[in-house]
């Protein structure tokens, strides 16, 4: 398995970052840092409540902001996976919220980040958004219903940009499209197998699927 220390996997919604991320962690004895689900404002933003954006994304920047902060990927005695990037609460921010909201959202998080760790390596998980509405649908959680195929879209782009750019960290970026290790357990292992391998800059891993 590769020496990493602290690996972020990423990618937008039902990609299979959790999913990745437990089976990682039980493969090389790591910490597991989880995004929480449990977010009170997530329903009334799916519903296009005014102003649940904003509450929404606060709580989601705090809550990822005290979970990374309280286990200290930098510090660890253990490997720590987490299927988050910090850096990516910024990118809904600017996709949700209005200008005024970003510009005091943006306070906060630059406050946040200078105090934490980039990751040694970032696993960016993609797939079409049609793929991820199939998986969506499959998942079947009411409030995941109701997000336009428009958006997905937007996620989607937004995600593509972000890592065409970003330089922080190691990156293998994984098509998933074809794919399903949540379900299929030698998509699962080819993928892990791919992860054992060494990952220098930005790399690009086309799994052949079963």
């Amino acid at each position: 398995m590769s020496p990493s220390r602290y690996i972020a996997i990423e990618g937008p919604l039902r990609v299979g970052k959790s999913s990745l991320a437990q089976a990682l962690a039980e493969r090389i004895q790591a910490k597991t840092v989880l995004d929480s689900e449990e977010n009170p404002f997530l329903n009334d933003f799916y519903r296009g409540q005014q102003g649940s954006a904003f509450r929404a994304q606060m709580y989601f920047l705090v809550n990822r902001f005290q979970q990374l902060s309280a286990i200290d990927p930098g510090r660890s005695q253990m490997p720590v996976v987490t299927d988050y990037l910090f850096e990516k609460d910024k990118l809904f921010a600017y996709i949700n919220l209005t200008d005024d909201e970003v510009a005091v959202y943006d306070e906060y998080y630059r406050h946040f980040k200078e105090q934490l760790v980039a990751p040694d390596l970032v696993v960016y998980l993609k797939a079409t958004p049609q793929v991820l509405r199939e998986r969506i649908i499959r998942k079947n959680i009411a409030s995941e219903a109701q997000i336009s195929d428009e958006y997905l879209a937007e996620v989607t782009r937004a995600y593509e940009h972000f890592f065409s750019h970003y330089k922080a960290s190691d990156v293998l970026v994984v098509d998933t499209s074809q794919v399903d290790f949540v379900h299929k357990e030698n998509d699962l292992k080819e993928l892990l197998e791919e992860l054992s391998r060494p990952v220098r800059g930005t790399q690009y891993f086309l799994p052949l699927g079963t």
